[in-house]
This record gives C-alpha cells, structure tokens and sequence, in this order.
C-alpha cells in the first residue's frame, strides 16, 4: 500500500515558530538529498506517527507531496524531547526506487537456545540492528536467526545471518548478536572456584617444601649424637 503525506512549505524558522507548528499538530521537518536542494517543509504530526508504528518503522517507504512535486522518501533523522518524547523534527530523504540504499534493521532471535533450557544460562542480546544494503523496495522488515541450537557460552554473529535475496549485510561479520551467558551471581561463584583452585594448585609446592624442611632437622640431631660416640 503506498503512503502519501501532504506536506506544507515551511515560512517561519527558529525555535518559536517551530514551538507554534508544533502546537498545531505539525511537526517541522526538513528533505533533502539526490543533489537537489534541501526544502524546510511541515507534516501533520499523525500521518508521522502512523508511520513510525508500523511495522517498517523508520524504514518505510513512502512518498511526499510538496507543492507539484511528488517524491519518494524516508525517514533519515527524528528529534524527541528526552522528557516528553514528543516529536521536535525530522530528517526525510529523498531516494531512486533504483538505486541501493543503505539502512539499519532490526535483528529478531527465534527459538529457545539449549543454554536456556538446559544448562542454566540466559540470553545476553547484544546487538539489536544491522546495517543492511539494497533496493528501497527490497529492505526487509527484520533480520531473523534462530538460536535454539547455541550451548551455554556460544554465540550468535552477524555471520551467521542469512539475508534475503538482493540484500547485503554490511555490518562487521563478527558482530556479536547474542550471547549465552551465566547469571551474574552463578558466573561469580565460577569464577571465585576457579581462583580457589588455583591458590590451592599454587600452596601445595609451598607445603611439600616446608614438609622437606622440617625432615631435614629432625635427622640433624641424630648425626650429631652418632659422631659423639664415634668421639669417644
């Protein structure tokens, strides 16, 4: 299905006037890219946020109608308020249906790893979205990797990651995605064994050599009594 959204030209700049759109349902906006100019420009704050809630979220395709032109776009950029998560601006960019783009998606595990189930560890999910390549049309919603087969201690990365067809990973092939790891307090106890045993391993020559030490003056006195007798 393809969006449309109707954008205004924008007149006033700076921050009041910005504060005024705002306050009127709009949001300020700027496009640009495909060596053409940038054009400061409004949109109704609904049409964005329908937008962002749907499943391609920020990857959404769609087009901008401004003034007689009708073009085809993204969304590059969003400004939030911190306190409020309002909407403050957006970046859009314009882009050729064929020409290969560069975008981030979302990776999504699948599955119940055996490092779960089995042998007490949890999934430490590492790194959420990857940097993909390809056709505007072919950016694909989500990224998916099942991890049902990954033992306590293994992980997940980006290469391991099949893309669809036309797409290509961009990202580090390896990228940590996920990663089946301890508890912190069962990984703690591990640990202070391990050095436990150590200290064990490193005391026990220790020992051996006190142990040589003390033979050796226990038969001291007994030489020394054998050469008194040979004296007399």
């Amino acid at each position: 299905m393809s969006i449309t959204l109707k954008a205004q030209k924008r007149e006033a700049l700076g921050k009041n006037a910005c504060r005024r759109l705002r306050g009127s349902g709009r949001v300020p906006a700027v496009i640009y890219g495909e060596g053409k100019d940038s054009r400061p420009l409004t949109l109704d704050k609904k049409d964005l946020l329908a937008i962002l809630k749907s499943e391609a979220g920020e990857n959404t395709l769609f087009k901008v109608g401004f003034d007689t032109e009708l073009m085809d776009a993204m969304i590059k950029d969003l400004q939030t308020d911190p306190a409020s998560d309002e909407l403050l601006h957006v970046d859009l960019i314009r882009i050729s249906m064929d020409k290969a783009i560069r975008v981030s998606v979302p990776v999504l595990l699948k599955g119940e790893p055996i490092g779960v189930r089995a042998e007490g560890g949890f999934v430490d999910f590492v790194t959420r979205q990857i940097d993909v390549e390809c056709l505007p049309k072919n950016i694909p919603e989500s990224l998916d990797f099942d991890i049902s087969a990954l033992h306590l201690h293994q992980a997940a990365k980006a290469s391991d990651l099949t893309p669809p067809p036309g797409v290509k990973i961009l990202s580090d092939p390896g990228t940590v995605l996920a990663l089946i790891a301890l508890p912190k307090e069962e990984a703690v106890k591990k640990v202070e064994g391990e050095e436990a045993e150590v200290v064990e391993e490193k005391a026990e020559p220790e020992v051996i050599k006190k142990e040589r030490a003390e033979k050796e003056e226990s038969e001291k006195p007994e030489k020394h009594e054998k050469h008194e007798k040979k004296k007399e």
